[in-house]
């Protein structure tokens, strides 16, 4: 049958086995060396880079579920490194930001986070790891284009 599937030949699958592949390698050091999982890592890194901004606004940006989200910022809040205002606009929801122990951890974690980059993707040369990235957010455009 020329339509066989074959699962380690199939291009979603084997993005999915890497992502989750590195997702891991670097959750057991995250929570290792900080105490983080990888939901709360990407808050925290969002939330450095954009300033204040909702649970809704993280979920989109991160494409992790409203649950996935609101447990990680209550965890971060618990701990205070993210703090809740209200939102002016909506008074359904909050805007998280870092706290200061929230953005001592970030400047803690970005460079071993940078660190730990360079060290699983150092046996690519800068062009290979250009186009990579090139044909990744190539993919992210096509998966996010509406299809009946």
């Amino acid at each position: 049958m020329a339509d066989r599937l074959q699962l380690d030949d199939f291009l979603p699958y084997r993005l999915s086995i890497t992502s989750n592949l590195v997702s891991d390698r670097i959750a057991r050091t995250y929570e290792a060396l900080f105490g983080l999982s990888i939901p709360e890592w990407r808050l925290v890194a969002v939330i450095a880079e954009t300033g204040a901004i909702t649970q809704a606004e993280l979920g989109e940006r991160t494409r992790m579920d409203k649950v996935t989200v609101s447990r990680a910022a209550i965890a971060l809040t618990g701990r205070g490194l993210l703090a809740r205002a209200p939102n002016e606009s909506d008074r359904r929801s909050y805007h998280l930001s870092l706290t200061r122990e929230g953005q001592a951890l970030y400047e803690a974690v970005a460079p071993k986070a940078l660190a730990m980059e360079r060290e699983l993707f150092a046996r690519f040369s800068a062009g290979e790891l250009a186009a990579f990235t090139a044909m990744l957010r190539r993919i992210d455009e096509a998966a996010r284009e509406d299809h009946p």
